[in-house]
């Protein structure tokens, strides 16, 4: 399925069980978010290069995941630093030295919490998530909820590229017309439609096949010393880095 590039493979954070990566992954960003400085949070991108190392996910994969992201970034780095106040002299521009700071603040939380997301969420597939944020006792609406959204958002996108190329047999070309923003809201409209008539008969499938309200895993997940260990090394890294911050 889309989206799952990553969940396949033999390393050691694909063999973790996803209760111990969504804890980790938790943890780990709640201590990104709340950074105000450069340093620790340089600490934490070096120990979510560790979690990378671990999680032996193709670096060219990876980079372009990355190269996306800091397309963003870049517009941050035109705006920020062209900001008012104590200035630094580089040619012909004056930039701001608390917006240089700031921006690069950003940039590295960032990269940082991206990292850490992908070695520990992508290696497992959205299914064992969603059974694992139910076994941490998180509402079962919730988790069945992100498990269909997942799980029918490329269903609901498949069934508007057909209509779309319906529209394009039948010599439809997009302009700033009125005719084109018609046809547009009834392709939006006939999407919508067409997804409340699969969800109806997806509903009616599940029921025959004696769906109770409850989604039963294809294998159970179980917590063994491997999880422990990781935990244990993961909370002590990110632990030394707040205690770290706190003293210095």
């Amino acid at each position: 399925m889309m989206g799952e590039d990553f969940s396949s493979g033999n390393s050691l954070l694909h063999k973790l069980d996803a209760r111990t990566k969504l804890i980790v992954a938790a943890c780990f960003s709640l201590q990104v978010a709340v950074q105000k400085t450069v340093e620790p949070t340089l600490c934490l991108l070096a120990l979510a290069l560790v979690f990378l190392l671990f999680s032996r996910l193709s670096p060219l994969a990876v980079g372009r995941r990355l190269l996306m992201v800091n397309t963003l970034t870049l517009f941050i780095w035109l705006t920020l630093p062209l900001q008012g106040g104590e200035t630094i002299k580089f040619g012909p521009l004056a930039l701001n030295r608390e917006g240089i700071d700031l921006a690069l603040l950003i940039t590295i939380k960032t990269n940082t919490a991206l990292l850490a997301l992908m070695s520990l969420l992508s290696t497992s597939t959205p299914a064992d998530l969603g059974h694992g944020l139910e076994r941490l006792h998180l509402p079962e609406k919730l988790c069945f909820i992100l498990l269909f959204a997942y799980r029918y958002i490329f269903v609901i996108h498949n069934e508007y590229k057909t209509l779309l190329r319906a529209a394009q047999m039948r010599c439809f070309t997009p302009k700033s017309s009125l005719h084109t923003y018609r046809t547009f809201a009834y392709l939006f409209g006939m999407t919508l439609v067409k997804s409340h008539n699969r969800a109806l008969r997806i509903h009616q499938a599940m029921v025959l096949r004696g769906f109770t309200g409850q989604l039963i895993p294809l294998k159970s997940g179980h917590i063994n010393r491997t999880d422990t260990l990781f935990f244990c090394l993961a909370s002590l890294a990110m632990t030394g880095i707040l205690a770290g911050q706190i003293l210095l």
